[in-house]
C-alpha cells in the first residue's frame, strides 16, 4: 500500500505515521510537509512544498497511491475566517483533487472532528466549514470517509506543535485512562487513529463513511 500523508509533523500525524511505518502491509509513506521532518524510515520518504493551495508540481509524488490520510488542520481560536477557511476546506479539497486525479480507488480519509455540521446550516462556523469540507470529499470520486474524533489521548510521545495544546494535554493526561471508561463514544488515542486509517483504506469503500471515537477504537484496537 503507497500511502499519503499530510500533517505528519502534527500530534495526529505523529500517531498516523507510526502506525503506517510499523505496518507491513504499507510498503510506501509520501510524507508531505513544510518543513523536514527530522526522521528516516525505510519506506518514508518526505517531499517539501510550501504552497499548499497549488500541488501541481509534486503531481508525480503524489501518483497512484492507495490512501491519502489527511492529518493536516488547525484550531480556529485565533484565526480569521478566511484563513480558517482557506487552512481547512482549500487545503484538503487542493489534496483530494491532486491524489485522486485519474484514481476512483483511492481510498481518502480526512480528520474532521466530533461536533462538525453536515447540514452546513449550525451557529459554529468551524462546524460547518468542516461539514462543507467533509460534504465536498464525499461527493468526488473516490472512497473518502471522515474521522470525527473528540477526545484524542497522544501517546508513544506524539506532541502538538501548538503549545497551548501541549501543556493541555500534559495536565490532563491522568484523565484519559478515566474518560475512556466512562465516556469511550468520545475518546480515542494517536495509535488507534493510525491503526483504524490502514484498517479503513483495506476496506474498499464499504463501511460508514462518517467514524466516531468509538469507530475509530474499535477498527484501531
Amino acid at each position: 500500500m503507497k500511502v499519503i500523508l499530510f500533517g505528519a509533523s502534527g500530534m495526529v500525524g505523529q500517531g498516523v505515521l507510526r502506525a503506517c511505518l510499523e505496518d507491513p502491509g504499507v510498503t510506501e509513506v509520501i510524507a508531505v510537509t513544510r518543513r523536514p521532518l527530522d526522521r528516516s524510515a525505510p519506506g518514508l520518504r518526505e517531499v517539501i512544498h510550501q504552497d499548499f493551495t497549488d500541488l501541481r508540481p509534486i503531481a508525480a509524488d503524489l501518483a497512484e497511491a492507495d490512501a491519502c490520510f489527511y492529518c493536516l488542520g488547525v484550531s480556529a481560536a485565533g484565526r480569521s475566517a478566511a484563513e480558517y477557511e482557506k487552512i481547512t476546506y482549500t487545503y484538503t479539497m487542493e489534496a483530494a483533487r491532486a491524489v485522486a486525479a485519474g484514481n476512483p480507488h483511492l481510498t481518502f480519509v480526512y480528520v474532521s472532528g466530533e461536533g462538525t455540521d453536515s447540514t452546513e446550516r449550525g451557529r459554529a462556523f468551524w462546524a460547518r466549514v468542516k461539514g462543507r469540507t467533509e460534504n465536498a470529499l464525499m461527493a468526488m470520486d473516490m472512497h473518502a470517509y471522515a474521522f470525527r474524533p473528540g477526545w484524542i489521548q497522544p501517546v508513544h510521545g506524539e506532541t502538538s506543535s501548538t503549545r497551548w495544546y501541549r501543556l493541555f494535554y500534559r495536565l490532563t493526561s491522568w484523565l484519559y485512562p478515566l474518560l475512556r471508561r466512562l465516556t469511550p463514544r468520545y475518546v480515542t488515542s494517536t495509535e488507534h487513529l493510525g491503526r483504524a486509517m490502514i484498517a479503513v483504506a483495506r476496506m474498499n469503500g464499504a463501511g460508514p463513511r462518517i467514524l466516531r471515537s468509538q469507530e475509530i477504537t474499535r477498527l484501531g484496537a
